[in-house]
């Protein structure tokens, strides 16, 4: 009888602690995050960070998918993400068009969205919870006005003689394209004397920037400063200027966006200006909303990264340290 009394105080004991223990595991949450691609250093950079912090958090559980650069594969993604009722979805927009309906569904399956560094259209934006990420209107804006500091500096602009600039810009439609683009005529519009002789997109890719970049310089032989809306095609055109027998960073002025390895490299190496940073290591960022949000915080409209500007006189300080 002695014997039926400890064991059933036993069983009673381990009950309780096997139901505390439950009680004390955090909750597990599902995760999809559908990724535009892998165009870019930078966006390969932003992938890892984001699903390596995924990956590290014991109480998350990813669901991953490589949208290649297709609206239509990365709409499927959210859509199977919905179908398997995850608890959050993080993705990145392609282009800032299309994705309405589909974000109707999730809303409709109470499942938050959460943006990681390009945005949707404003007239969906209230369809998503947050977005985090750079300001890439203030990029553009960073890149203009380092351009105006460096050309008085070197005497170049009397405020009366052109400048003439070529713009290669990211992806059409894109928010990044369409916000650096604003950001710089923003500045341009304080200098009458600038203008933009030629504009097309290279698609964020460096082969795409050296080939567009190739069809300005047989075009046009007074190009005095390149625009490039990310570091990317800056390197692609950086090789193109070469073949055409000009010294890039000398004989034309070359502004990238996104202050990745190569960029830093190629300013020590004379061949380019500057860089305006855009921060791609959203991991940190990513799993401390999901966490606020599973905790049942309220989450800013806009979660903001801290960046900088990069040219000759901090890029060789800063290169040793970079992470992408």
């Amino acid at each position: 009888m002695k014997n039926g009394k400890k064991v059933l105080v036993v069983l009673v004991a381990l009950m309780v602690l096997f139901s505390a223990a439950a009680m004390a595991a955090p909750k597990t949450w599902t995760v999809g995050f559908s990724q535009i691609g892998t165009e870019s250093e930078w966006r390969t950079a932003d992938t890892q960070s984001v699903t390596s912090a995924i990956g590290d958090d014991p109480t998350l559980v990813l669901i991953y998918s490589d949208a290649q650069q297709k609206q239509e594969n990365q709409i499927k993604a959210i859509r199977t993400f919905i179908a398997r009722k995850v608890n959050v979805i993080l993705f990145t927009a392609l282009v800032e068009t299309g994705y309405g309906p589909v974000l109707q569904e999730a809303a409709k399956a109470k499942i938050p969205v959460i943006m990681i560094d390009r945005d949707v259209q404003k007239a969906d934006r209230a369809l998503r919870l947050t977005i985090m990420g750079s300001d890439f209107v203030k990029e553009g804006e960073k890149a203009g006005t380092w351009l105006a500091d460096y050309l008085k500096k070197q005497g170049m602009d009397d405020g009366s003689k052109p400048i003439n600039i070529v713009e290669l810009q990211g992806t059409t439609g894109s928010a990044p394209a369409i916000d650096r683009k604003t950001g710089f005529a923003n500045i341009m519009k304080q200098h009458a004397n600038w203008q933009i002789t030629r504009s097309q997109t290279g698609n964020f890719t460096t082969s795409e920037g050296k080939a567009v970049m190739e069809a300005f310089l047989k075009a046009d032989k007074t190009i005095q400063v390149l625009y490039a809306h990310n570091d990317g095609m800056a390197l692609g055109a950086i090789q193109a200027i070469k073949e055409a027998g000009l010294k890039p960073g000398k004989d034309i002025i070359v502004i990238g966006v996104d202050s990745v390895k190569g960029a830093f490299q190629a300013i020590v190496d004379g061949e380019m200006n500057c860089t305006v940073e855009c921060n791609p290591l959203l991991g940190p960022q990513a799993v401390q909303a999901i966490n606020d949000l599973r905790a049942g915080k309220k989450l800013p409209a806009k979660i903001d990264t801290i960046e900088g500007v990069f040219d000759a006189t901090n890029a060789a300080a800063a290169l040793p340290t970079r992470q992408y």
